[in-house]
This record gives C-alpha cells, structure tokens and sequence, in this order.
C-alpha cells in the first residue's frame, strides 16, 4: 500500500478524520489505476465506520395533531412524537417490569381480565401475556390506528407477534373511555401511555392522570385489583393524588434496560382494597 515515509495516509490527517479527509487522502497517494483499493485501506485505517441512515416507515397523526413517525435504522426502530423519541425497541426494560408488577396477583387468578393503555411496540403486551394464564383476557386500547397497523406489520417480530395471541382484544380507542365503560371489570389495569403523567406526546392523555382519571381506574378496577402506570422519571404529587384516591400506593424503580443499565424509569402501583 502507498504511504508516506512509511506511513498509511490517514497518518498525515487530524484525529478522528472525516470520510471526506480520508476520501482526499487516499486521492493524494493513489494512481488512476488503484484509488479505490486505497481508498478502502485508507478507509478501514481512518477506523471510520459508515453510518447507515434511518429509514423512514410509516406516519400518522394522533387525535390531537401530534405527528407520530416510526423509523428504523438496521436492527433499531423508534417511534417520534412531534420529532421526539417516544420509545425505542432497544430500551424496553422497565415495561416488562411495569407487566411483571401488575400481575403479580393476576397470574394466580382463574380468568383474569387485564386492561392495557398504549399498544407502544408491543412489549408491555408480550410480557403481560407470558405471565397470565391461558384463560385469560387482556384488552389493548390504542388510540392511534397507525400504531396498530405497525405491530401487526414491521414491528411485530420484536415482541414476538403478540397481537396474534387469542386472548387479546385491540379497542382503537381512548383507554379513559374504556376505564369510565367498565365498572369493575379489572384485575389489573397498566397505563403506559406517553411518558406517564407527564404526558408530552398527546395533551389529551393528561386527563388519565388527574382526579378524575384517578377515579375511574379505581371504578375499573375489581377489589385488590391493581393499577400500574409507567412514568419516564420520579412524580411524588402524582403519588400523593393515587393515595388521595383511594388508592394504597407502592412506587418501584427500574432501569430501562433491566440488566443491561439504561434510564431510570419510575413505576406506580395503586392497590384497590377495602383499606384504600
């Protein structure tokens, strides 16, 4: 290979060089007859690593304007909200813990009836589903159609189809409507919808999390029945407002990544009980 007193070209250029700069430099020590093959030692000697770029797959709208786009980049798909990272498939620890919290009591019960907010890329689901017995029933309320659409189509695999099992209802709807529909329905009810009670992606799903929301997942719950919401960071008033309604809190925090590390993440559970 050419080099300069014995050296590779990208030697002459700054640390950490561009693929432009090694692209120069390999023109500089190469003949018409071998650029390329200096190029890709120049290249792979530079260690620059070609960045694939995100692949754009679908697009919708929620109910209140919020632009929702899912995007891939090799194995990693993300979906945005209003450009924002909503969720990602490579971090989705603490909604495994958020299923595994809730049904605690759940998974020992004959027919139980779950209700789960926000479809997400269909984690909370395939680990609500791998803990419940045969018999049961879980219903998804998605308020987004696109986002129903993507896990029946390229997102899937990642959770391992679970929309295909037959204890699973999709409601293309608002989980409050739902909640407010059903009295005393329950044995479990998981919110993971937005970033929790912050709510940034859709104003709307704030309703869930104030008083009246509060109220209405108590109504939906059966007794020592259990409402799980997944929060993105810690929120003590909303804890205090769970306690307020009736509710007998517990407050776990979980990595986004479990064993591999990540973002902490805070979930809530409110405890339906004669004791409130």
């Amino acid at each position: 290979m050419r080099s300069l007193n014995g050296k590779p070209a990208c030697a002459l250029l700054p640390s950490a060089p561009s693929f432009a700069q090694c692209h120069i430099a390999a023109g500089r020590f190469a003949g018409p007859s071998d650029k390329r093959s200096i190029f890709t030692y120049v290249l792979l000697s530079c260690n620059i690593t070609l960045v694939k770029p995100w692949e754009l797959l679908g697009q919708a709208s929620s109910r209140d304007g919020t632009v929702l786009k899912l995007i891939r980049r090799s194995d990693e798909y993300i979906i945005l909200a209003n450009g924002k990272s909503l969720m990602s498939s490579r971090m989705h620890g603490s909604e495994e813990a958020l299923a595994t919290f809730a049904c605690r009591r759940a998974r020992m019960l004959q027919r139980p009836s779950v209700l789960i907010g926000g479809l997400g890329m269909g984690f909370t689901l395939r680990a609500t589903l791998d803990l419940l017995p045969p018999d049961a029933m879980v219903v998804v309320a998605e308020l987004v159609p696109a986002v129903v659409e993507w896990n029946r189509g390229p997102l899937g695999p990642l959770a391992g189809h679970p929309l295909k099992d037959p204890r699973v209802r999709v409601e293309v709807d608002d989980v409050g409507v739902i909640l407010r529909s059903h009295r005393g329905r329950f044995d479990a009810v998981l919110l993971d919808v937005d970033n929790g009670p912050a709510a940034f992606a859709a104003s709307n799903n704030a309703g869930l999390y104030d008083d009246h929301g509060i109220a209405a997942a108590l109504a939906a719950l059966r007794m020592d029945g259990v409402l799980a919401v997944w929060s993105a960071r810690e929120d003590p008033k909303f804890g205090q407002r769970l306690r307020r309604g009736g509710f007998a809190v517990e407050v776990e925090r979980v990595r986004g990544g479990l064993k591999k590390g990540g973002p902490r993440h805070t979930v809530f559970l409110g405890h339906k009980s004669p004791r409130g």
